[in-house]
């Protein structure tokens, strides 16, 4: 038994001093890399849970930005809608000015025309006149002159009507 005893006791004591080992390397193993390993970890999960909570809220950020990009795009087209309307009316009145003035030049170029043709055939009364006066002087001068018969009033007569037609030409 003996043996036995130094055998179980050898291997008591070889149990205590593996044992002994083995807590002193797990705490080795714990402090210098199950801890390291563990911060490093917990550093990675709290950078991915932070990288996580950034993209949300660049996420956010970036619907923000395009409902307000869409606003102002919306904005953008009524303005431009603005000021195509603006445009049309200012270019309807523009129309409507140019149009009334086309109109008011056009009668008083008609006007004037009245007036020009007015003037030309009072022009052409007055000469008519002077030529009828003109005619009768020469006529009373010839009559007065040599007493004509028929023959001799109708060839007056004729020789001024030729005479007016080669004057008017």
């Amino acid at each position: 038994m003996f043996v036995l005893a130094e055998s179980n006791a050898l291997y008591v004591g070889d149990q205590i001093f593996y044992l002994v080992s083995f807590i002193i390397l797990a705490l080795l193993v714990w402090h210098f890399a199950w801890k390291p390993v563990t911060d490093m970890m917990q550093k990675r999960a709290d950078k991915i849970a932070n990288d996580i909570d950034t993209a949300e809220e660049s996420r956010q950020l970036a619907e923000k930005l395009a409902a307000q990009r869409q606003e102002e795009l919306n904005g953008s087209k009524a303005e431009a809608a603005q000021i195509v309307e603006e445009a049309k009316k200012s270019g309807e009145s523009q129309r409507a000015q140019i149009v009334a003035t086309a109109q008011a030049d056009a009668q008083t170029m008609k006007e004037q025309a009245r007036q020009d043709a007015e003037q030309a055939r009072e022009n052409a009364l007055r000469g008519a006149k002077d030529d009828v006066a003109n005619l009768s002087i020469e006529i009373a001068t010839k009559l007065v002159q040599k007493q004509l018969n028929a023959e001799d009033q109708q060839a007056l007569i004729d020789s001024y009507i030729e005479g007016l037609v080669k004057h008017e030409s």
